[in-house]
């Protein structure tokens, strides 16, 4: 993929009370003459805005089984091979200025979680930053998770969190599709990733996942990609 010049823009990110950590937020600009995908952004940027979206069961047997055994979290897992595997490959980290209109692709982006409140039926976005030390990852989400338990302000922060993407596990129900609904008439890029609860099938552990993508970035094989990366990089997880 053909890249212009590259920028970066520092962001404050509260960790506690008096804590601020800065997270650098670097990108590329892509030249759209070179873009491998040329005439299909176009196409789909221009003429027919739309997005593709997925549902697809994966065998998290094995992840379960590790969680258990090893007394980490299935969830806070689950989501560093997510982001992982969305910071893998450049087309599931494009981006668009729309100040400036230009196509851009992140260094590295970062899981947007979400803490459900019982008490008041609400969520609260929680900024979570993607590091590949799995230790490092699954102490900073879960200390982020705690943090948001003490709000109840959904706080969605999108303009000061451009390279966050979407990350929301709906724990009630091992659902068979799903589809979200975006205004396509702008250019929208961030992945947006749904899991529900994962069942018993044919004595295995079968989870709903379900990718939304901008069709301008990517298809049907991009979108597909994302389940098969999932299940390679699960496996390679509970080995290492």
């Amino acid at each position: 993929m053909a890249a212009g010049r590259g920028f970066g823009t520092p962001l404050g990110r509260i960790d506690g009370p008096g804590t601020v950590r800065t997270i650098q937020m670097n990108y590329r600009v892509i030249d759209r003459e070179t873009y491998y995908r040329k005439g299909v952004f176009r196409h789909f940027s221009e003429e027919c805005r739309c997005s593709t979206s997925m549902t697809a069961r994966i065998d998290v047997s094995e992840l379960a089984a590790y969680s258990k055994r090893t007394g980490t979290k299935f969830y806070i897992s689950f989501l560093y091979i997510l982001s992982k595997v969305l910071n893998s490959r450049e087309d599931y980290r494009m981006g668009y200025l729309w100040q400036t209109d230009e196509l851009i692709c992140y260094d590295v982006i970062h899981p947007t979680q979400y803490v459900f409140h019982e008490d008041t039926e609400t969520c609260t976005p929680v900024y979570s930053r993607y590091c590949e030390d799995y230790d490092v990852f699954s102490a900073d989400a879960a200390r982020d998770i705690e943090e948001a338990k003490k709000s109840r302000e959904y706080g969605l922060d999108m303009a000061n969190h451009p390279n966050w993407f979407d990350a929301s596990y709906i724990p009630w129900l091992s659902y068979d599709s799903m589809n979200i609904e975006l205004p396509d008439g702008y250019l929208f890029f961030a992945p947006i990733i749904n899991w529900g609860k994962y069942r018993g099938e044919n004595g295995r552990l079968a989870m709903p996942v379900s990718v939304r993508l901008n069709h301008a970035v990517a298809d049907g094989y991009l979108v597909a990609k994302v389940f098969r990366l999932l299940e390679q990089e699960m496996k390679s997880f509970v080995r290492r």
